[in-house]
């Protein structure tokens, strides 16, 4: 577990060991750009003159990894709590063949490391020994017009990394900013090469878009810059029906209680997919099998908890004892006219001992074994009714449930 203010202290002692070496170092990219929003950063990059070599050789090579070292960047290990930081020598991108990574890189200098950097919130450095922000790109003047703007050309910032262009949107989403006008014609112009750009990094991409507080901005964006068409076309409305899905959708989204990816996607989806639909994006994501089945059973199963208490109990307990109950309960309460309500009830009963919520079966299959009868078809469905006789309360011994099977047979 890293702990933020040991992790902050860690960065400063880099740039610190740098300095005093006799290199040029700051902060560099989104920590500072947090910094100045009085946000606390998730992680620290630090940026230098320093080549690789003589990162390596100042810290060591016991607390040094060169797992990036052919794009200038070595990994500095730090205390146990305080993490890992990323040392990168200031360098020039060379040409990105592959839309994602530079050919090759030549170190440089600070000003040209801005330069080759995504948007201008993320191009600034900072020195923390005497707390000067040194900017080249006019980022503090977007920060404060809430503007997400690329670097130098949109065109070709988006032709060297793809990537670009969904951060570009979760950027937006994520701060409540506005895309530069030159910066969302780009995307518009080149949201159909995203596809180039590997399953998993757009999923990587979706999941933070979908689980920030602005998500419902973000898929709005998703859909104005046509980058839905590109990565999830299911969401792209064609009539006025399937905008009116849509916009309900998106309400869901909204309102839902902090949420994880599945459930996010689940909602952005249900109005518009089948579980089948679901798990095509799930394929073309190449997303984990956990999180794939969540969201596909969410989508089979937004309409179960209608009527919570109006249902017999043996229809309701099999899904509040399922082990994506609470997601469900969160889908309905935001999608349903009556949903707070009846998740407010399933809530109740998902409070319950485990042992009221979900007692054992008063029969197993050696039971019915013992009673004569011979493994077959009908020994699921009359284990299912005993069960579903036994949560209704018309049943509440063995006795009882051996009688009624008699009578089944």
């Amino acid at each position: 577990m890293i702990e933020p203010e040991q992790q902050r202290n860690f960065a400063l002692d880099v740039v610190c060991q740098l300095r005093t070496a006799g290199f040029e170092a700051y902060w560099a990219g989104g920590c500072v750009r947090d910094e100045l929003l009085g946000r606390k950063p998730k992680d620290y990059d630090v940026a230098t003159n320093a080549t690789p070599p003589e990162v390596r050789a100042l810290f060591g090579h016991k607390r040094t990894l060169p797992l990036g070292a052919v794009f200038g960047v070595i990994t500095v290990l730090g205390p146990r709590l305080a993490g890992m930081i990323e040392v990168a020598t200031f360098r020039h991108d060379a040409e990105y063949s592959d839309g994602r990574h530079p050919d090759r890189v030549t170190f440089s200098s600070a000003r040209e490391d801005a330069a080759r950097r995504d948007f201008t919130i993320n191009g600034m450095f900072f020195d923390p020994i005497n707390g000067q922000v040194i900017d080249f790109v006019a980022g503090q003047e977007d920060l404060q017009r809430r503007l997400i703007r690329a670097i130098g050309s949109p065109r070709l910032r988006f032709g060297e990394d793809k990537l670009r262009m969904l951060r570009a949107v979760r950027f937006a989403a994520m701060f409540g900013f506005t895309i530069d006008a030159e910066t969302a014609a780009a995307v518009r112009e080149m949201a159909h090469e995203i596809t180039v750009v590997s399953p998993e990094r757009i999923a990587m991409e979706m999941r933070r878009v979908l689980t920030e507080t602005g998500r419902v901005q973000g898929v709005r964006l998703l859909v104005e810059l046509g980058l839905a068409a590109a990565v999830l076309p299911e969401i792209v409305t064609r009539d006025d029906t399937t905008q009116a899905q849509a916009e309900h959708a998106l309400d869901v989204l909204g309102r839902l209680r902090d949420s994880n990816f599945s459930l996010a996607l689940a909602a952005l989806l249900a109005e518009q997919a089948d579980a089948a639909m679901v798990r095509k994006v799930g394929l073309r994501w190449k997303l984990s099998n956990q999180e794939t089945d969540e969201a596909a059973w969410l989508v089979a199963h937004r309409d179960a908890l209608a009527r919570t208490r109006f249902m017999r109990w043996s229809k309701l307990q099999p899904l509040l004892v399922h082990p994506w109950a609470e997601s469900l309960v969160a889908l309905h309460e935001a999608s349903s006219p009556h949903g707070p309500d009846e998740a407010a009830y399933c809530r109740e009963w998902l409070a319950q001992p485990r042992e009221k919520l979900d007692p054992p079966p008063l029969l197993t299959g050696d039971d019915l074994r013992r009673h004569g009868l011979h493994p077959g078809p009908n020994f699921k469905k009359i284990l299912q009714a005993v069960r579903d006789a036994q949560l209704d309360g018309e049943i509440q011994t063995q006795e009882e449930s051996l009688r009624r099977v008699t009578e089944m047979i």
